[in-house]
């Protein structure tokens, strides 16, 4: 089984966590039968800027027996700096682990001391303080992977950094065929033939004509 945890917390911003958890799920139904997604939170509950509050599946600490770990964003990210606890529930290895983030969640990757040595992406807002860490070269860039650690800066680079995860841990045909799925129509939409079928997955990847290929996955 491969485990795939999503942390968030509070004042997370929605969509750069429900997007991963879509096309993750996706991928899951549409042939990665053994994927289990989860969102990990240091609480019961998380509530999202937008005001929605949501369940979790699980604490910060299943981190540590997690194959993927991706990280949110949103104005929250500051709290989580400054508490201690949420920090020290994080358990990373990116030698043993694919780990990723989503706009400011790359500020997360940075305080664990993962972006050190490699070039990373954030979101605008937090550019200047992904700088202020040691090592860390930032990027105005939409997707930087960096060998197990990949940071995304901007909402829709979601759809890069999932299919970064998608094509490590399954194929890439799986993510052609994840990320035709979402395509505008009449830009490349192709819907899955039936959900939970791997052959429809990949009759929508062969059918795309590897349109996915302008989303640059790596």
């Amino acid at each position: 089984m491969t485990k795939i945890a999503i942390v968030g917390f509070d004042k997370f911003t929605d969509i750069d966590l429900f997007m991963p958890w879509d096309l993750l799920n996706r991928a899951k139904s549409a042939g990665a039968k053994d994927w289990e997604i989860r969102i990990l939170g240091k609480t019961d509950h998380i509530t999202s800027v937008a005001g929605l509050k949501i369940p979790t599946h699980g604490r910060l600490e299943e981190t540590k027996d997690s194959d993927v770990v991706i990280f949110g964003s949103g104005i929250g990210v500051d709290d989580c700096l400054k508490d201690r606890s949420f920090l020290d529930a994080l358990h990373l290895d990116d030698k043993k682990q694919l780990i990723g983030s989503m706009c400011g969640g790359a500020i997360l990757l940075a305080e664990k001391g993962l972006l050190k040595g490699r070039k990373a992406t954030t979101y605008p807002t937090y550019f200047k303080k992904l700088g202020e860490y040691e090592g860390v070269t930032p990027v105005e860039e939409g997707f930087v992977p960096q060998g197990n650690v990949a940071t995304a800066g901007g909402c829709l680079a979601a759809q890069l950094l999932c299919g970064w995860v998608m094509e490590k841990a399954a194929s890439r045909e799986l993510a052609d065929a994840v990320m035709a799925s979402i395509m505008p129509v009449g830009q490349g939409c192709k819907a899955f033939a039936g959900w939970g079928d791997p052959n429809a997955a990949k009759a929508a990847a062969a059918s795309a004509g590897r349109q996915a290929d302008q989303l640059a996955v790596v």
